[in-house]
């Protein structure tokens, strides 16, 4: 009986497949193209290359949008699970690799440039044979995709897949500049977060010290709060790493105080890379350190 060759399947390489599901991802072939950090007409051509050597037609160029045909759709999955692959393939590479390497740290812009970097400086001889990379970010960064091989929350992970760790607390307590001291409490105003920050310990904790007195302005931004506050505007909820210390700012006696906890977050290929692990211990070590010499007040 005559046997039938065997036909492979299509072959897809991963850099195309990698740009089918960026576009699957921002819904747009601009926007993949701005994520990958190439141009727009390399992306078209990516996806076209893909689209030819498997035989099939990915997605529905819209006015608006690229949609994803419902063989893109079927595709999808096992294209991902091959990001997953080429990923965790990547971070045990970085793991592997000789001293020397990147730590890539993602944090809140304000902690990371009134504590972080500053304390960080101090220390240069404890990771001198490291290469940081610090990014301030308020968005969680992506640990599959590497975004950050040690991301800094002030709040506890609750994301499958990725390991956290407390490294420490950080005081919250109402600064205002000293006039405000004078006037009677029924004439204090405040500023604050704005939605959805309203919901934080700290901000809750200053919003029922308020009570009915006004919210003059409010911000999702903590550095336009406390140069609001600074500049006389009224009192506000600040981390001590940036009020304490600033000769123009005083603690107001009856407020209350608030804490949040600063977890690290790491995913499991890298939670025992030796790099990564070092700088996460010296971040916890200057925590603990910074609280003992200042009383609780000096972050």
């Amino acid at each position: 009986m005559q046997k039938h060759p065997v036909t492979a399947a299509p072959f897809a390489a991963w850099d195309d497949v990698r740009f089918f599901i960026e576009v699957a991802r921002q819904g747009s072939l601009s926007g993949a193209a701005r994520t990958l950090g190439v141009e727009h007409s390399t992306a078209a051509r990516r996806i076209a290359a893909l689209e030819s050597g498997i035989g099939l037609r990915l997605f529905d160029r819209l006015a608006t949008r690229w949609r994803l045909t419902p063989q893109g759709e079927a595709l999808l999955p096992a294209a991902r699970r091959i990001e997953a692959e080429a990923l965790a393939f990547g971070r045990a590479a970085a793991s592997a690799t000789a001293a020397g390497a990147t730590v890539r740290v993602s944090a809140p812009p304000m902690f990371t440039s009134h504590f972080l970097v500053p304390q960080l400086a101090t220390r240069f001889d404890r990771w001198q044979d490291i290469r940081l990379e610090i990014v301030g970010e308020v968005r969680f960064a992506d640990h599959q995709r590497r975004e950050a091989d040690l991301a800094l929350r002030f709040m506890r992970p609750t994301e499958t897949g990725l390991a956290g760790r407390k490294l420490g607390e950080l005081d919250f307590r109402v600064y205002a500049t000293a006039d405000w001291l004078g006037r009677p409490e029924s004439a204090w105003r405040f500023v604050g977060y704005n939605e959805p920050l309203t919901d934080v310990p700290h901000q809750k904790a200053l919003a029922a010290f308020a009570g009915s007195r006004p919210f003059v302005l409010r911000s999702n931004n903590l550095g336009a709060l406390h140069s609001a506050c600074r500049s006389g505007l009224g009192l506000a909820m600040l981390p001590g790493f940036l009020a304490h210390g600033d000769e123009r700012l005083v603690e107001v006696p009856c407020a209350p105080s608030a804490t949040r906890e600063l977890w690290s977050v790491v995913h499991p290929d890298v939670r025992r890379d030796p790099r990564v692990k070092r700088i996460k211990d010296l971040i916890a070590e200057l925590l603990a350190e910074t609280r003992e010499d200042g009383a609780g007040q000096a972050i």
